[in-house]
């Protein structure tokens, strides 16, 4: 049991899946500082084919990487067979991403059943359930598979605390032993977080997640966050579907580089995207501004009212890549974005 990782340790997922979990096991860990990946993902996919790495993996964003920036030239001599669970969570996993890995790497020895799509969080110490196979549903969410022996998962209506059924949308709720019993120092929030209970069952508490998501005969399908979810005109729109049409709807936007969320307005609230451009690509501004609206709009219905593109690499991110869709929204509203237009957000 090896294990290579370049997630920070304040990271849940570096922290319990990197170190905790092979230390527990009895096994090995490899540890690379996450600007070596970020500067030249290649390394490590090198330092898996090393040390001949059993497990490894990261948010989806990670996987995207790979896919665009390292040329065919450079993978030639990647042995990556040792890999048996490459692990995709900590973000939403993609199922367009999972297809692209497995085609580009699978020529260089990597299991075809290797892609291991997951969801957890840091109040349940890290995993609540992971795939053995990659399925998707017919809106193209990614199965996260289903939770361990003696954990629960249940889809709840967040404002009646009542269950729902099977394929109904809801607030995901966890019980089993390795739910946290709450935050340090904290009880008003652990109690409203880690001891709230269903109106029919009295007996268990649960952690409330904020996700969002639905059951399929016991296999967890998240849908997104609950903070993050935009109701616009009545109808919901998840930020994350938003973004992924605007990074494909034009060649000089960059993988996983946008964020998407409601700003408030005197009528009402409106929809947003912050893009990145790619640097070869700032020529292109209107063209890309364009795309997006189109792509949005034909592919959700949903009416951009602001399209804003900014320099690649500018984004507001955390330590582990994944995009602060909330700090962006912030900067926007402070004007702090650096907008390709020249004009102050």
């Amino acid at each position: 049991f090896r294990v290579v990782g370049w997630l920070p340790l304040h990271h849940d997922m570096g922290l319990i899946g990197n170190v905790l979990h092979p230390l527990y096991q009895g096994g090995e860990c490899t540890l690379m500082a996450p600007e070596t990946f970020l500067m030249r993902p290649l390394r490590w996919l090198e330092a898996i084919d090393r040390y001949r790495a059993t497990t490894s993996g990261a948010p989806n964003f990670a996987y995207e990487l790979c896919v665009e920036r390292i040329p065919e030239a450079k993978r030639a001599g990647l042995d990556l067979s040792s890999w048996k669970v490459a692990f995709n969570g900590a973000e939403p996993v993609r199922a367009a991403t999972l297809a692209r890995f497995a085609a580009v790497f699978e020529p260089h020895g990597l299991p075809p059943r290797a892609m291991t799509p997951c969801y957890g969080l840091a109040e349940a110490t890290l995993l609540v359930c992971a795939a053995e196979a990659v399925e998707v549903d017919p809106a193209g969410r990614v199965c996260c598979g289903r939770p361990p022996a003696g954990t629960t998962v249940v889809v709840v209506d967040p404002e009646t605390r009542r269950a729902r059924p099977n394929g109904e949308e809801g607030e995901l709720w966890v019980h089993g032993p390795a739910v946290a019993s709450g935050y340090h120092r904290a009880p008003d929030a652990s109690a409203h977080t880690f001891r709230a209970r269903l109106d029919e069952d009295d007996a268990r508490v649960f952690l409330r997640t904020g996700d969002l998501g639905y059951l399929d005969r016991g296999r967890v399908y998240v849908t997104g966050r609950l903070k993050d979810l935009m109701i616009l005109g009545g109808q919901n729109y998840y930020p994350q579907d938003v973004e992924a049409l605007t990074t494909q709807a034009h060649p000089g936007l960059t993988s996983g580089g946008a964020a998407a969320f409601a700003v408030d307005d005197p009528a009402g609230e409106r929809a947003v995207v912050v893009a990145e451009l790619h640097r070869r690509n700032t020529e292109d501004a209107a063209a890309a501004r364009d795309a997006v609206i189109s792509a949005v709009l034909e592919g959700l219905g949903l009416s951009l009212s602001e399209v804003v593109l900014i320099r690649q690499g500018t984004l507001p991110r955390t330590t582990s890549g994944k995009v602060r869709r909330g700090a962006c929204r912030e900067a926007l509203l402070r004007g702090d974005l650096a907008r390709l237009d020249g004009m102050t957000s």
